[in-house]
């Protein structure tokens, strides 16, 4: 997976650079099959925002979490894309459905 953080307004540091990593790898515990993560920080008086965009197989996922705290903001944001991270998982599961003749054979014994 390759992730993009980039910032509005902003200088990335080293130190929210590795928070940023550290807390989206908790996204790929999860749903591995990530192709790419774009993450946008942004500060404006009194609101820090972190918005993320995560391209899966077949959709595209987006989030933003807004706060008075940069670090709290990407916590926000990091529970958010896990959330639907999850979701996906759920929903792009295969089931294996049986043939109805056999339904009807195994409802009957």
């Amino acid at each position: 997976m390759s992730l993009t953080i980039t910032g509005r307004h902003l200088e990335i540091t080293p130190a929210i650079r590795e928070y940023v990593y550290t807390k989206t790898a908790r996204v790929l515990r999860h749903f591995d099959q990530v192709i790419d993560s774009q993450v946008m920080l942004s500060v404006q008086p009194l609101k820090h925002t972190a918005e993320m965009t995560m391209r899966l197989r077949g959709k595209d996922l987006h989030c933003e979490a807004t706060d008075e705290n940069l670090y709290a903001a990407i916590d926000l944001l990091v529970d958010k894309v896990d959330r639907q991270v999850i979701k996906y998982k759920s929903k792009a599961q295969t089931y294996i459905h049986l043939p109805p003749k056999r339904q009807v054979a195994m409802a009957t014994e």
